[in-house]
């Protein structure tokens, strides 16, 4: 019986702990023959290294003819601290953007044309929905993450938790307002926009 895999995650995983470790410089060929020891298969080295230097977890740099990968603990406080900036700047955005739709809701209450601003709201609920499984997603890869190594990201899942929150509450929003002013059904409204009946927000 063959063995499982380990997932993508749980390679980046392994291979930063071991940097971080080591607190050393390594060409990609030693961090290739290190892979197979940290569960990481050799051919998968160079990906998962790739990975984790497109996300700022990982340095590299090229000395004379070779190039050479290292990280620290603290680079990655600093990457997941940049992230979270991040995170709040888009956030911030979304706000802005809400309080933009709150103001042409109460247009459209204002005897303007119902069908016209309808579809005009139904479709920036979508892009709401697409912002809330975003960050959902988004939350749970910060869980995903060995808590131990990764102490600045729970500040970052609680910014991520209250967001998700909040855009859930702006779905139900938009989906009582949009039942009550134009006699859609619940239902309907649901299987329109795949929304999930049992849609709640999380502790």
């Amino acid at each position: 019986m063959s063995r499982k895999g380990i997932s993508l995650e749980e390679k980046r995983r392994r291979m930063e702990k071991y940097l971080h470790e080591t607190c050393d410089f390594f060409q990609l060929k030693e961090l290739e023959k290190a892979g197979p020891k940290l569960g990481v298969v050799q051919q998968s080295v160079k990906e998962v290294v790739q990975g984790l230097i497109d996300d700022g977890l990982v340095h590299s740099d090229k000395i004379g003819p070779s190039n050479y990968y290292w990280s620290y603990p603290s680079a990655a406080e600093h990457a997941l601290r940049s992230k979270e900036e991040q995170l709040q700047a888009k956030l911030d955005q979304e706000r802005k953007k809400n309080e933009e739709l709150k103001r042409e809701i109460e247009l459209a209450q204002q005897g303007r044309e119902p069908s016209d601003e309808r579809e005009k709201i139904l479709s920036e609920l979508k892009e709401l929905q697409a912002e809330n499984k975003a960050l959902m997603n988004e939350m749970q890869l910060y869980k995903d993450n060995d808590p131990e190594t990764y102490k600045a990201k729970e500040k970052a899942i609680v910014v991520c938790k209250e967001a998700v929150n909040r855009w859930t509450e702006n779905i139900w929003t938009m989906q009582s307002h949009c039942t009550n002013k134009y006699g859609i059904p619940r239902d309907e409204f649901n299987k329109a926009f795949n929304i999930d009946s049992e849609l709640d927000t999380i502790e």
